[in-house]
Parts: C-alpha cells; sequence; structure tokens
C-alpha cells in the first residue's frame, strides 16, 4: 500500500512544486495493475476499450482515483486494491472448511497460517467433500459469490452408487423435493459407467448453498455419493491444482471474478431505485 500511495503523491506534485491535476493518470493505474505496459495500456484507451464508472474514456489526460474510481477493459473489471488477496485451495477430503475447528479437527490454518494477510473461505465444502474453494479478505467479493440469489454456480464431479439412467438426470434437472424444499441441477449428465454397474459418474451443475445439497440430491434419486470433489465455482476451475495445494489466482481470474460482483451490485442499485 506504501507504494501505492508514493505513485500518487509524485504524480500529483507539478513542476516547480505547483499542484497537478487531482488523481493519477488512467494509463500509469493500468500499468501498475498488470494490464499492460503504460504505452499499451495508451492505446486501449484511445481504442475505446476502457471504461471508468461504467463510461467509456477515449482521451489521455484522464485521471482517477484508483481508491475509489471502478476500471474496466474489455469489458472485465481490473483489480487496483493490492491489499485485497485471492486464493484458490484443492481442499483434501478431512479438512473442515473452518479457520478454526472447535472439536480439533484439520482446518484451513494449515494452508494460511504463513500467509501475511488474513483470509477467509467463501462458503463452504463439508469435511468429506474435496475441491475448489476460494479464500480472500475481500468481504464485498465473498458475499456475491457465497449467496444464492446472485446465481454464481458450481460444478462437482460425483461418484455414486448403482447405474444411473438418462432418466434419473432427467429428474435431477427437473428438480426434486427435499425436506427443506425442492431444487433442481442446472445441468447434470452422466460421465462415466462401470461395467459391474456398482458405480457412476456424474456430473452436476447448481447455484444453491443450501448445506450438503449434492450429496442430499443424489441420495433422494436413490444414488448415494461415495467421493464428491467440486470442480469449478464460478469461473474459476480446479484445472491441474493437485489436492492440498493453493496459489493466488491469475490477473484474468480476479477480473473475472470482480466483473460478476460489480454486476452484482449494479442490479441491487437498480432494484433499489
Amino acid at each position: 500500500m506504501t507504494a501505492r500511495k508514493d505513485s500518487i503523491l509524485t504524480d500529483a506534485t507539478g513542476w516547480g512544486g505547483e499542484p497537478a491535476p487531482e488523481g493519477v493518470r488512467l494509463q500509469k493505474v493500468l500499468a501498475a495493475a498488470g494490464v499492460a505496459s503504460r504505452r499499451v495500456s495508451e492505446q486501449y484507451i484511445v481504442e475505446g476499450r476502457v471504461e471508468v464508472n461504467g463510461e467509456i474514456v477515449t482521451e489521455l489526460g484522464r485521471r482517477i482515483d484508483p481508491e475509489t474510481d471502478l476500471v474496466s477493459v474489455d469489458g472485465v473489471a481490473v483489480q487496483l486494491d493490492p491489499a485485497k488477496r485471492y486464493y484458490m485451495l484443492n481442499k483434501p477430503r478431512g479438512v473442515v472448511s473452518s479457520m478454526r475447528d472447535e472439536q480439533g479437527r484439520p482446518d484451513l490454518t494449515r494452508f494460511t497460517d504463513d500467509l501475511e494477510e488474513r483470509v477467509f473461505n467463501v462458503g463452504r465444502l463439508d469435511a468429506e467433500t474435496s475441491g475448489l474453494l476460494l479464500l480472500t479478505n475481500d468481504g464485498d467479493l465473498a458475499h456475491v459469490l457465497a449467496h444464492p440469489s446472485f446465481g454464481v454456480s458450481k460444478t462437482y464431479i460425483a461418484k455414486v452408487t448403482g447405474r444411473v439412467t438418462p432418466q434419473v438426470i432427467q429428474q435431477l434437472k427437473n428438480g426434486i423435493e427435499l425436506e427443506d424444499g425442492p431444487i433442481k441441477a442446472d445441468k447434470a449428465r452422466i460421465l462415466q459407467q462401470q461395467g459391474d454397474d456398482r458405480h457412476s459418474m456424474v456430473e452436476l451443475t447448481l447455484h444453491s448453498g443450501r448445506n450438503r445439497i449434492v450429496r442430499r440430491m443424489l441420495d433422494a434419486v436413490g444414488h448415494p455419493v461415495v467421493d464428491l470433489v467440486r470442480r469449478s465455482f464460478g469461473p474459476l476451475n480446479l484445472g491441474t491444482l493437485r489436492s492440498g495445494q493453493m496459489r493466488e489466482l491469475t490477473k484474468v481470474e480476479r477480473g473475472q471474478l470482480l466483473t460478476i460482483s460489480r454486476a452484482a451490485d449494479a442490479g441491487r442499485e437498480g432494484n433499489e431505485s
């Protein structure tokens, strides 16, 4: 944060000690955020690919306040606050989604203790479910991603007992009734059948945040879960990240998440007006 404030102060002082216009040049902000070099950032601005607070900016002299203004390039949000951190963890089975487990079970601190900043998990995976878990110190983003009303989808791969038929898949997509209300999968498909019909592999995508919802859905249609992995969360995908490994999100991934968050904020403001 210190370096960022220093850059703002430097940019705000003119020749002979005369105050320069307030703010930082837009191309400088883009370069500092890692979007592109300052020269390429200038080209983006001239080409009309940069927006500030929802408005296209084409003049190179435009100055902004990185602390309050919202910037996007080609419709994708740009992260300007270096204090905000975002990590993807491939949570192993047997680890609870908590920063402190009162029962003494393995928790997320084994992955976060060495981080300089304090982060928290976005949503939860039950102890026996492995896969993608997002950790961040960005509370606003976490609220959007975790709340089912914003429709952020999650994709799971489940190994279940028995032979899953196309009729069962259609039932999951049409909707089933659980004790806490109806639920349906946004998408569902069979990935693999084993020759002895003892197990099947299925993929489910849904945006519900209800507790153990995938396990309860599959149990309700007669195919209890043997193993469950969350492969994707919104635009994020585990890819080749191994169980127990954690990495920071890429610039592109951060932009995708921030774009979702800003769209949700805009929608809330529209509903309130």
